[in-house]
């Protein structure tokens, strides 16, 4: 159990950046030792203990976290620096103040999370339950007709979840693209990637999103200056986000802009509420520092466009003079790559096919044989037919199909003995199902299943239909 401690505290340590361990103990402690729940709730504070270093002191060192698609980080230039009063960090008094705070923010977002996990699993169920019905088709005609990437839908999520909150039309044109795909959206623009990562349980984010990020002056130039790109810490590529650029305070926008080698270049970090004016002037000065290696990054570009089209002229008008001899030559081979591709995809296709009906049969036998084996369970709780007798009940089951089936139990059995009955007959293939008398009409459910059948009015005698429940 040391040895787990021991981890869980290093691991606390490693993503948070705390080097106090009686703190990370007291805090993992806090959270049961659920180091997920811990992570979130600091990520999530502006009190956050591993705020332990300013916004100027942190801009001198590359993350060291990987990013999407391999990305890593080289030194920045040195950042403006923050005002002394934002540069003070909160004791440890205020830490074990707030600390149960952290615990009740930390539960709500794991309830959360709970949820959403639950609501994903139910809808896989759905999903597969309509496609082994033959629904799939119909249930999912209004879907979309690809599947978007996990990075990509998460950004969608976010562009939809921040318009809802802070109004249609309102704050930067955040792009609906996974991080990776906004950085090379970026390069091909020859624009900064501005990167904003969204705590929603922070109190400062409302007032910075409506009245700074969502302000016209901030957004219009972010559009007109940067590819925006948006991410809630509460998802994946957010939070990863979040501990590869050492977000410690939120609100939290950076500036980054793709490198060499695939590599990535962290600009600016702007960490806390920020008014406006703040926002624009920080902008401002890092797109004029960077407004003539984007010149000349695009300058590059149209040479090497220009000297590609210009290879190619030539290339055209050589290749024109052989073109007639290896015309014939160059289609055949073409005629036999394509024979070789279409007999190589049928081959793949009738391959697929045979392995999902190999699947489709191996589900099928292992359903039945479930079944098997559940009405051989209950046909061996039965027991053996009592012989008629005084304390003897004889009742009748009547099943959806008309067909009867009539049986003797005794007169202390309960209600769920003629269940088991039920299931151990091959006779209906409904699992969800109730027992009913005519006269007087009575519903034997889940309520009466522990009553003894002479208990429940079904001595001596008794006749049951089933009910099929929707």
């Amino acid at each position: 159990m040391a040895e787990t401690v021991d981890d869980k505290v290093s691991y606390f340590q490693a993503v948070t950046g705390i080097s106090d361990t009686d703190l990370c103990t007291e805090i993992l402690a806090a959270h049961n030792w659920d180091l997920q729940l811990a992570v979130s709730s600091i990520t999530a504070n502006p009190s956050s203990p591993s705020a332990s270093a300013s916004t100027s002191s942190r801009g001198d060192a590359a993350p060291s976290a990987p990013l999407a698609a391999n990305a890593e980080f080289v030194a920045p230039p040195p950042p403006m620096p923050l005002p002394p009063q934002q540069q003070q960090q909160p004791g440890i008094a205020w830490r074990l103040v707030t600390l149960p705070f952290y615990v009740v923010s930390g539960g709500v977002g794991l309830v959360a999370g709970t949820l959403r996990l639950g609501a994903w699993v139910a809808g896989g169920v759905l999903s597969r339950s309509l496609s082994l019905l033959g629904l799939a088709g119909q249930a999912g005609s209004g879907d979309r007709l690809l599947e978007l990437p996990p990075s990509a839908a998460e950004a969608a999520d976010f562009v939809a979840e921040f318009e809802r909150e802070f109004g249609a039309g309102r704050g930067p044109r955040f792009v609906a693209q996974g991080f990776a795909d906004a950085l090379q959206l970026s390069q091909r623009e020859f624009k900064l990637l501005f990167v904003y990562l969204h705590s929603p349980d922070h109190p400062d984010t409302p007032a910075f999103c409506g009245g700074s990020l969502c302000a016209e002056p901030v957004a219009a130039f972010i559009d007109e200056n940067f590819v925006a790109w948006g991410g809630s810490i509460r998802r994946t590529e957010g939070f990863k986000m979040s501990n590869s650029l050492n977000a410690s305070r939120f609100p939290f926008c950076a500036v980054v802009m793709a490198s060499t080698n695939q590599r990535i270049m962290l600009l600016q970090q702007v960490e806390g509420s920020k008014s406006p004016e703040e926002m624009i002037t920080i902008l401002q000065r890092v797109v004029e520092e960077c407004a003539t290696s984007l010149v000349a990054a695009r300058i590059e570009a149209e040479e090497r466009l220009n000297n590609q089209r210009l290879r190619e002229e030539q290339d055209a008008a050589y290749g024109a003079a052989l073109e007639a001899d290896q015309a014939r030559e160059r289609e055949r081979i073409e005629e036999l790559e394509r024979r070789e591709r279409e007999a190589a995809e049928a081959e793949r296709k009738r391959k697929e096919e045979e392995e999902a009906l190999a699947r489709a049969a191996q589900e099928a036998a292992e359903k039945e044989a479930a079944l098997a084996r559940r009405r051989q369970e209950k046909a061996m709780a039965l027991g053996a037919e009592p012989e008629k007798g005084p304390g003897v009940t004889r009742v009748l089951i009547r099943f959806p199909t008309g067909e009867r089936k009539e049986r003797r139990f005794h007169s202390s059995s309960t209600v769920t003995s003629l269940y088991d009955y039920v299931d151990s007959l091959d006779c209906l293939k409904a699992e969800k199902y109730s027992l009913v008398s005519n006269f007087p009409r009575v519903t034997y459910g889940p309520e009466k299943h522990s009553l003894t059948l002479e208990e429940a009015g079904l001595h001596p005698q008794a006749s049951l239909f089933i009910e099929i429940e929707q």
